[in-house]
C-alpha cells in the first residue's frame, strides 16, 4: 500500500495494527464510515484521493474484514462498503486519536469536531478505562506483564488468519 515499513517480525500488537490501518488515508476512510460514507464517489469527493489509492485502500478493507463490500446495483456492478464489527472495533481509536488531537494541535476550544454524549448532553471526551473495575487509567496506572515465550510475530498471526478464513 505504498508504505515501506514492515511490521512482521515484530511480535506487538502496535505494529500488526499499523499492519492494517496505519495509512493516513485508510484512518480517513474509516473515520469517514463512522460519518455515514459507504460509496466510493463519497470518499473520493470527502477525500480527494487518487481513485487507484482509494480503491486500493478500499479493497485491503475488505480483505481485512474491517469492510465489508455490497452489490448495490448490477449493471454496471457498484458496491457500497460498511463496517464490520471488526471495522466497528476501531471506534475507541479513533476517539483516542481526535481527542489527543483536540488537545495538542488545536486546543479544545477550537477543535474542528466536537461530540456531545447522548446520555448526559455534556460534551464527550474519551477516557480509558479498565474494563474489570472501570476505573479511569493513565500510563503510571499500567504495568506491562512479560510476553509469552511463543509469542507470534505479526507475519506469523496474519498467516495464521489467512489459513483459518481458507478452512472456514
Amino acid at each position: 500500500m505504498g508504505r515501506t515499513a514492515n511490521y512482521s517480525d515484530q511480535a506487538c500488537s502496535v505494529a500488526a495494527t499499523l499492519e492494517v490501518i496505519g495509512d493516513p488515508w485508510t484512518l480517513l476512510i474509516i473515520r469517514d464510515a463512522f460519518r455515514g460514507l459507504r460509496r466510493f464517489e463519497q470518499w473520493q469527493e470527502s477525500l480527494g484521493v487518487a481513485r487507484n489509492v482509494l480503491a486500493a485502500r478500499l479493497k485491503s478493507l475488505v480483505a481485512q474484514g474491517v469492510l465489508e463490500a455490497r452489490l448495490y446495483n448490477e449493471r454496471p456492478p457498484r458496491r457500497e462498503y460498511v463496517l464490520t464489527a471488526k471495522g466497528r472495533d476501531l471506534q475507541p481509536v479513533l476517539l483516542a486519536m481526535l481527542g489527543w488531537g483536540d488537545k495538542h494541535v488545536y486546543g479544545p476550544e477550537r477543535a474542528p469536531v466536537r461530540f456531545v454524549h447522548k446520555g448526559c448532553g455534556q460534551p464527550f471526551v474519551a477516557r480509558t478505562a479498565c474494563a474489570h473495575c472501570g476505573e479511569i487509567v493513565g500510563p503510571r496506572d499500567l504495568a506491562p506483564l512479560p510476553a509469552p515465550a511463543d509469542a507470534m510475530t505479526v507475519g506469523q498471526a496474519f498467516a495464521l488468519n489467512e489459513a483459518e478464513k481458507a478452512t472456514a
